[in-house]
């Protein structure tokens, strides 16, 4: 494999129903960062049927061209064609780093084309970077140390260490990220796209799902992505009833109830409520995070909060270490005598 024929940063850019997800925009701002000690460009892949439209949002949040795999095959996301689309894509415009969003169709669709492609790739990466490889050179092998390597970074054995991971030796270099963990570029308003029509022919065999159906669930729970504010419990709220005096102090405030994973394997919310390694990544304005000790799993999921308030009985719950105000005391006086004063500086006003 000649690397150096290997250019470029690729973004595969997810759509669902002819509207582009979050997550695309979001690699296309980490994109851009990473492009730029490289001299390169920033490519989106745009897969899908009739979405030749959404061309121009993609270069709106930082896509330099933006390659159109555009065919009737590819109206829902099915595993087959979609890898066959983008790893035809690889093979044709040999980009060096390639970016996938942690989705359902990302956690499916990463693996699939970089095993076809013949490359690695790192999966829910927290920290991406253009760096040295290894990260300390080996004593006595200084000219064996690579340079402008993709350093993918995420957490590994369940969180309780950090591995940072390279592919020096493959192209592309792939990771997925999950949604939430990067941020998006202001949007360059009226930017046009450089589009690249390609496509590599579809020919369905036995390997092609057939989707008889397609059912959408209907999900009244509001997305903690998009909260400025969040009122998160965990375990120590004691019981599930006893989150009605956090969706009090949420009611007041104009904030979101979330929660850490030990309140859903307990069967008082629901998943999509989740903060942590194994829920969302979320940055509100005020993150409260009220009887939640503070596991790393959780705080990867709510550390980039611009303010942080704990509020915990144990002096030495780790949630301290990173909270910007702490509060030590039953958060059954606490939270209602907190949600007294907020509704009287309201009324005050």
């Amino acid at each position: 494999m000649n690397l150096e024929e290997y250019k470029g940063v690729y973004v595969f850019a997810q759509q669902v129903d002819n509207e582009i997800s979050g997550i695309a925009y979001e690699l296309l701002g980490k994109a851009k960062e990473l492009a730029a000690p490289l001299n390169a460009e920033v490519t989106a892949v745009l897969i899908g049927s009739g979405v030749e439209g959404l061309c121009d949002s993609l270069a709106e949040y930082g896509a330099d061209k933006v390659i159109l795999v555009d065919d009737p095959e590819l109206k829902e996301y099915r595993t087959e064609p979609y890898a066959h689309a983008l790893a035809s894509v690889i093979n044709e415009y040999k980009p060096e780093i390639v970016l996938v969003g942690a989705t359902a169709i990302g956690r499916d669709l990463g693996p699939t084309v970089s095993a076809r492609v013949a490359t690695g790739l790192t999966a829910d990466c927290t920290v991406l970077e253009i760096g040295d490889f290894p990260l300390n050179p080996i004593p006595g092998q200084e000219d064996k140390q690579k340079h402008n390597q993709l350093l993918m970074t995420r957490p590994a054995f369940g969180g309780n260490t950090i591995a940072t991971i390279a592919c020096p030796d493959n192209r592309p270099q792939m990771a997925t990220v999950r949604p939430g963990v990067m941020q998006k570029i202001d949007p360059i308003k009226g930017a046009k796209a450089n589009v690249i029509k390609y496509n590599p022919g579809f020919t369905p065999d036995n390997r092609y799902v057939t989707i008889k159906e397609v059912v959408k669930a209907l999900n009244n729970t509001a997305d903690i992505m998009d909260a400025k504010i969040l009122v998160s419990g965990g375990r120590g709220v004691g019981t599930p009833e006893n989150f009605k005096i956090l969706e009090d102090l949420a009611e007041v405030i104009g904030g979101t109830v979330s929660c850490s994973r030990a309140v859903v394997d307990a069967g008082w919310k629901p998943r999509d409520l989740q903060v942590g390694q194994t829920g969302k990544t979320v940055r509100p304005q005020i993150y409260f995070a009220i009887g939640i000790s503070g596991a790393i799993q959780h705080v990867a999921g709510m550390e980039e909060s611009d303010l942080i308030v704990a509020i915990n009985k144990d002096e030495d719950a780790p949630i301290f270490d990173v909270a910007d105000y702490g509060l030590v005391g039953d958060l059954n006086k606490i939270v209602p005598q907190l949600t007294e004063a907020l509704k009287a500086a309201k009324a005050e006003k």
